[in-house]
């Protein structure tokens, strides 16, 4: 029965329902991490999240959209296409919480991926803001929408063999 119990929660948690926190959390641990205690702090209705989600992935969409007028400016194109995806990556934490978003980044499925694609953000933003060198900002923004991709298919079941297996036979020298 007690399975049953926290397969509900988890089910709760999972649409965003409000949880009992003592069912969830073991009973013998005391000390809390810096995650908890943002999560606690971070109780939003459902509606709130919605409309949290919907502001930053319309936002996001919109910088990245935008960035488009500037192409062929690529530091600003580098810094409005890193926010935009900085914005839409952010969006998914109001439906799902910081704390999974961030326990979901790091999972040894996508642990690479993620990786990938937060150094090409940083590398994109050091290029365009630091460096002020338009061909590397458009290689690092190549890489990052590359890193959003690989990222991106981290999340389809076997997406990232099918998409990897395709490129190995579009690119295949023995014919």
């Amino acid at each position: 029965m007690d399975r049953m119990n926290q397969a509900f929660e988890k089910v709760k948690m999972l649409v965003g329902m409000e949880v009992d926190e003592e069912s969830t959390r073991p009973a013998e641990s005391e000390s809390f991490s810096f995650m908890d205690d943002f999560n606690r702090q971070c109780t939003l209705s459902t509606k709130q999240r919605l409309y949290g989600f919907v502001i930053c992935l319309v936002s996001g969409l919109t910088c990245t959209l935008l960035s488009m007028l500037v192409f062929f400016n690529p530091i600003k194109f580098g810094i409005t296409f890193t926010f935009g995806n900085l914005l839409a990556l952010g969006s998914t934490a109001f439906l799902i919480g910081p704390k999974r978003q961030v326990t979901m980044m790091m999972d040894p499925v996508r642990i690479y991926a993620t990786a990938l694609y937060l150094a090409s953000i940083i590398v994109a933003l050091f290029c365009a803001l630091y460096v002020r060198n338009k061909l590397l900002t458009l290689i690092a923004i190549i890489l990052e929408f590359g890193g959003l991709i690989w990222y991106s298919l981290s999340y389809i079941p076997f997406a990232r063999t099918l998409v990897s297996k395709f490129v190995m036979a579009c690119f295949d020298t023995e014919f």
